[in-house]
């Protein structure tokens, strides 16, 4: 934490005092802190970040955390109790943010405090009583060598347990519709959906997204094949229709790669009943393949949506056509919504598809003409029910819509928290991280999470390219050569004429060998496959820029330039300061003053954690070198940079200067210190949670 003044210290004081008067009130978040403190919420968020280096949401969460360690070592309340007395809703949340603040669960302060003391005690002793001398206890070291010894044997030689190592991975096939009378479809694809979020909602699951299912409703494959295609462990088929008051539901569970059933069911309920028989699926379906679910689990999977059903079979109308997103069907979806809402004015679930539907109407479009709608409805949809991930995705969509992506963050983290198996809050994880909010660690488990439950490649070849591609991207800027090489090349498999994935390729070869040539010859064959892309032709100058051959890349760089102003694209502007030296050096001076204050002006408003580094660059080039090198001091303090930063750095004449200052090699060592030191965090932290 930074050194900190009286004031400041003070105003922590002061947050933290507010925090502890709200300790059991889990919806006291950053807003009610905000409003508590008198202050607007941005302001709130810079600050605590500035003088903590944590976000509001983690700072509050370590607030609940550090009073919980407290009530713990008092012994008087179980974990559980503990959990909800520090406003944490799930005690299951409890513990993982436990575990990841002290380093180990709960359950165990106690006897931690115990040990703690036992070994002050002893320690004491130790100091006052005189140190006899000993033989060394080499028969007794054999002993617990051989005990070591038999235990490792044991445990890699016994036979493994098919249950405890059977990954749950589990997909929902489309649901059929036994009946003739189509016009009842969008039920039964609702009780399909239904079973799908409340299965999303289960941690112990992987569960395979709506969207890489949907292929199989019209396409139907052998059992086995399907499996192989998902990576599902376990399917779900079902079928079923409405005849009069009644819903009879079919449903089956199989053990996907043997076709074995291990279990079915025929449901017949009267319609008023339908959520009752949701959650029974559901229940049903954890219960047999031994999935952990948690109380607030069974809480979130047993709760009511509306109690009006006439409220729901029109959410079900409109939803059936929410999840075929062209702008007619979204259009036609809102009014269903909207009547939804007249018969049940607290429906959650309609305010948030309203606002999710006037988003997707917005999504690229220069002219926003549903922001205050989407602000309003998700609003509705938070005051009647603000655990519901939709309700949070919809408010997160609203920041997204107005470019607020700091704001957006905790809506959709709070959103995956609730219904982990989400593959459109992941989606949306994955684009904040990469281009909003650069994260290397973040962008890498989100994007591998992603490619765990929504299997492009089962649906569409070039779809499967671009994730694999975004994979590779991950592992590339977190310092993982080999993986990134590995999903490259599937992503050439899928769509060999993928240039994104070439160039990507062309960096990945570099980082293994640190051939610039080669890079500038990959690129070049990339770009003659298209020379229409911007992108590539940058990628081209930067190449020539790298190798020193300035000329050349000065002709490529007037090209992009020049494209760049005739079709006015806010792009590469972080490329401007090599595109300034590169005019500098051949000797076109007002071009080179132009892009060099421009690339200045940029760095200073860059909201990322990059405009220091990009400041110390643009100052050594300038000659200020001892400014040049306080700038790449305060870099130092950052974290989760990607790779490039490290392995280009040295080479790029733009630090020509700065390298024969007396402190470069030390500061730049700190930084490919602490980038190597965040690669094996991050590594150790994927392997924990099963993503590599």
């Amino acid at each position: 934490m930074p050194n900190l003044n009286t004031a400041e210290k003070n105003f922590l004081d002061q947050i933290t005092q507010l925090v502890e008067e709200n300790i059991s009130n889990e919806q006291f978040g950053v807003s009610e802190l905000a409003d508590a403190v008198g202050m607007s919420r941005s302001n709130l968020l810079r600050k605590i970040k500035k003088l903590t280096e944590l976000s509001a949401s983690q700072f509050i969460r370590n607030v609940r955390l550090k009073y919980a360690a407290e009530l713990l070592q008092e012994g008087a309340y179980t974990v559980s109790e503990v959990s909800y007395r520090v406003g944490f809703g799930s005690p299951s949340y409890f513990i993982k943010c436990f575990r990841e603040l002290y380093g180990y669960p709960p359950g165990e302060m106690g006897n931690r405090k115990e040990l703690e003391e036992e070994q002050k005690v002893e320690t004491e002793q130790e100091l006052q009583a005189p140190v006899p001398k000993k033989k060394f206890p080499f028969l007794l070291i054999s002993f617990l060598a051989i005990a070591v010894i038999a235990a490792v044997l044991y445990f890699l030689l016994r036979p493994a347990s098919d249950t405890a190592n059977k990954v749950k991975s589990i997909a929902v096939l489309p649901f059929l519709n036994d009946s003739n009378d189509t016009t009842n479809v969008y039920i039964i694809n609702g009780l399909m959906e239904a079973t799908l979020n409340n299965l999303q909602q289960i941690n112990d699951l992987r569960v395979i997204s709506r969207t890489s299912v949907e292929q199989y409703r019209n396409n139907p494959k052998p059992t086995p094949e399907i499996a192989r295609e998902l990576n599902a462990t376990y399917l779900i088929e079902g079928s079923g229709q409405k005849i009069g008051d009644q819903i009879l539901l079919n449903i089956q569970l199989i053990e996907a790669k043997t076709d074995k059933h291990l279990w079915s069911q025929q449901y017949r309920r009267d319609t008023e009943d339908i959520f009752t028989l949701q959650a029974d699926v559901a229940k049903s379906i954890a219960e047999q393949i031994e999935a952990i679910v948690t109380p607030e689990e069974i809480k979130r999977i047993e709760k009511v949506p509306t109690n009006n059903l006439v409220a729901y079979d029109l959410f079900l109308k409109g939803y059936d056509l929410l999840g075929k997103p062209t702008e007619a069907n979204l259009r036609a979806a809102i009014p269903y919504f909207k009547q939804a809402i007249q018969h049940d004015e607290k429906f959650a679930r309609s305010y948030a598809a309203i606002a999710i539907a006037f988003y997707l109407l917005d999504q690229n479009k220069t002219d926003k003409e549903f922001a205050d709608s989407i602000n309003y409805y998700a609003d509705q949809a938070l005051f009647h029910d603000s655990k519901l991930p939709q309700s949070l995705t919809a408010k997160a969509l609203f920041y997204m819509e107005h470019s607020e992506y700091e704001l957006a963050l905790p809506y959709f983290e709070k959103a995956l928290e609730i219904s982990p198996n989400s593959d459109v809050v992941l989606i949306f994880l994955v684009e904040l991280y990469v281009n909003y909010l650069p994260n290397t660690e973040k962008y890498l488990e989100y994007a591998l999470k992603g490619l765990e439950i929504d299997i492009v490649a089962a649906y569409d070849s070039s779809a499967a390219s671009y994730s694999y591609l975004h994979i590779s991207n991950a592992f590339i800027q977190s310092g993982f050569v080999d993986e990134a090489e590995k999903y490259i090349d599937i992503s050439l498999e899928y769509l060999p004429e993928n240039l994104y994935s070439q160039y990507v390729k062309a960096y990945i070869d570099y980082a293994k060998n640190e051939d610039l040539y080669q890079l500038n010859q990959s690129l070049l064959a990339a770009f003659e496959k298209d020379k229409t892309r911007l992108d590539v032709l940058q990628e081209v100058a930067k190449s020539y820029y790298y190798l020193r051959d300035f000329e050349t890349a000065a002709v490529y760089y007037k090209a992009f330039v020049e494209a760049r102003e005739m079709y006015n694209l806010e792009i590469y502007r972080s490329e401007n300061g090599k595109i300034g030296v590169t005019f500098d050096k051949v000797g076109e001076q007002e071009l080179a003053d132009k892009y060099l204050e421009q690339y200045k002006t940029w760095a200073e408003n860059d909201p990322s954690i990059y405009s220091n580094f990009s400041l110390a660059f643009y100052n050594s080039y300038k000659g200020n070198t001892d400014k040049a090198i306080d700038y790449l001091k305060a870099f130092t303090k950052q974290d989760n940079f990607h790779y490039w930063t490290v392995l280009f750095t040295p080479i790029d004449p733009l630090m020509d200067n700065l390298q024969k200052h007396p402190q470069y090699k030390k500061v730049f060592s700190e930084i490919e210190n602490k980038f190597n030191t965040n690669h094996k965090r991050i590594k150790k932290s994927l392997e924990e949670k099963g993503l590599l």
